[in-house]
């Protein structure tokens, strides 16, 4: 009677450490802040299906599906991940609690012939509970550094992962179901803890293979961005440069204008001087650029895109003046301009179009802030584009910040340039 009292209390006590350890799992991988009621909603989870489950003579097998389903269930309903993401959690966190028993078990069941009854059974029993639960807790930190960070790797992990649990499965079945009726040998118990070992050794190589496949997209996709950008940007500064030469052939040109002017005007042909000081200005009018915020690409890249709002009906404002050797960049600043007014362009065309631009100094920092017309709905998800801005700005020690708000949608990027000498700051005439 006093075993079978210790056996309730130490299973009790287990199945609470499990459940505490397979919901900080699963909060953590899936980046949800833990709170002790989904601990008690799991347990009580856990305790209903793990009863439905060996009513039904599933057995051992059972109660570890049970977990899996439970923990599967908890993480879609009440923390709202998505399938993929939620199966891949499931069958990590019970994948990993089983393997780490099924290895303790191993040694326990090898030593277990040469224990003598009484209290040294009872500190083996104890002993090996809590070594595989600092064993599984173990597994879960090493896991958790593995695991690809992006979303999308936890998407590429539901079918290794069931893999994996399937094996543990049907090892947990026909190993240790049989040892339970007819004792095995030790050495069928030491090959056990070395197949089991050699899963989790498989498991964290496919865990780390997937983290640098990510890595490997990631770069990729950041290298293929960057190429776009570095091609964007000498187009503006060719186009900066050709506007720069056709000023100068007009400056080198302007004395004979004005001599054709002081000839017309002596002759007291006011009107024909008239005409033609009108012709002189339209021609230096279009030599210069819609815009000037002081830094020549930018000037170009928008004049290029408020000719692009332009043609497509898109009433647009620019309101700003780069601080002047603020040590801004061409190159980041082009990449903040050139995908915050793609962006916006695109979504202009969803709803009753405007396009905002503003820049202004705030103390240390330049604040830029784009605002444009949108579709009605949730906030976007980060694309590349808007990574690319965030990533021009952390190259400042700065932020970029969005929200939409209706049928408005606002990007704020701020920059910090303290420490450099002080630019100017105003509007663009």
């Amino acid at each position: 009677m006093s075993m079978d009292w210790f056996t309730a209390c130490l299973n009790g006590a287990a199945l609470a450490a499990q459940g505490l350890l397979h919901m900080a799992f699963l909060c953590r991988l899936t980046g949800r802040r833990a709170r002790a009621w989904y601990f008690v909603l799991y347990l009580a989870l856990l305790s209903g299906v793990e009863a439905a489950f060996r009513a039904a003579g599933w057995g051992a097998p059972g109660a570890v599906a049970a977990a899996a389903l439970a923990l599967y269930g908890i993480s879609r309903r009440v923390l709202k991940n998505r399938p993929a993401r939620s199966c891949t959690a499931a069958l990590l966190a019970v994948y990993i609690y089983q393997l780490s028993s099924g290895m303790v078990n191993s040694l326990e069941a090898a030593a277990f012939p040469y224990v003598p009854k009484g209290l040294p059974l009872y500190a083996l029993i104890v002993l090996a509970v809590l070594a595989s639960l600092g064993l599984c807790g173990a597994c879960y930190v090493l896991v958790l550094r593995l695991v690809p960070p992006e979303e999308d790797g936890l998407e590429l992990l539901p079918l290794p992962g069931l893999f994996f649990f399937a094996a543990e499965l049907y090892i947990l079945e026909t190993a240790y179901s049989r040892a339970a009726v007819s004792p095995e040998p030790p050495g069928r118990h030491l090959a056990l803890l070395v197949l089991q070992a050699l899963g989790l050794a498989a498991l964290l190589c496919t865990l780390y293979a997937c983290r640098r496949a990510c890595r490997g997209l990631r770069a990729q996709a950041e290298l293929n961005s960057l190429s776009q950008s570095v091609q964007a940007q000498k187009a503006y500064v060719a186009e900066a440069q050709a506007r720069y030469e056709r000023t100068r052939a007009f400056r080198h040109d302007l004395r004979n204008h004005l001599s054709v002017l002081d000839g017309l005007l002596s002759a007291g042909q006011t009107e024909e001087a008239r005409r033609y000081l009108g012709k002189l200005e339209a021609a230096s009018g279009a030599l210069a650029p819609p815009c000037r915020t002081g830094d020549a690409a930018v000037d170009a890249l928008l004049g290029e895109k408020l000719a692009l709002a332009e043609a497509r009906g898109i009433p647009a404002e620019i309101s700003l003046r780069l601080p002047e050797d603020g040590g801004l960049d061409s190159f980041d600043l082009c990449v903040i301009f050139a995908n915050a007014l793609d962006n916006a362009l695109r979504a202009c065309g969803e709803a009753e179009p405007f396009l905002r631009v503003r820049g202004e100094r705030q103390g240390d920092f330049y604040r830029l802030e784009f605002e444009n017309a949108c579709a009605a709905g949730p906030p976007p998800e980060p694309g590349t584009g808007l990574a690319n801005i965030r990533a021009a700005a952390e190259k400042y020690r700065g932020a970029a910040v969005w929200e939409k708000t209706g049928g408005r949608f606002r990007l704020d990027v701020l920059l910090n340039i303290s420490g450099r000498r002080n630019g100017s700051s105003g509007q663009s005439p």
